[in-house]
């Protein structure tokens, strides 16, 4: 009635209806996963719009001159004059740090504008690495 090769052709598209099968239902798994995602991304940036127009809102300068005015007792604040506006040259020097003065800079930063250029290339210096 059957013969050996009938049966193993049976077999074999057994096998693979539930190859097809398992594998449909996988796929189907992973795109309800990237959904759940994509909701999520859009959930997170829906949160992050009305965020940024809250503190658009709180940052108004027109709000926040109302807020000095109503707590300006408690914050003792008071405007800026003119006279306490300077220029980068008022400014005092930075303080030498140890290791700037232990690796002979003085002003704590790198300054290769004296060293010439050895072997055709200009001398990098960044961070703690000379080359």
């Amino acid at each position: 009635m059957f013969r050996t090769s009938d049966i193993v052709l049976i077999a074999v598209m057994v096998a693979a209806a539930a190859l097809t099968y398992k594998t449909k239902r996988e796929a189907e798994e992973q795109l309800a996963s990237v959904q759940k995602i994509q909701v999520q991304i859009r959930y997170e940036e829906e949160t992050i719009d009305l965020l940024k127009a809250d503190w658009s809102l709180l940052t108004q300068p027109s709000r926040l001159q109302k807020l000095t005015e109503l707590y300006k007792s408690q914050l003792a604040l008071e405007p800026v004059s003119a006279r306490q506006i300077v220029g980068l040259s008022d400014l005092p020097a930075k303080a030498l740090d140890i290791q700037d003065i232990l690796k002979g800079r003085g002003d704590g930063m790198a300054d290769n504008s004296s060293k010439a250029p050895s072997g055709g290339q200009d001398p990098v210096v960044t961070g703690g690495i000379a080359q």
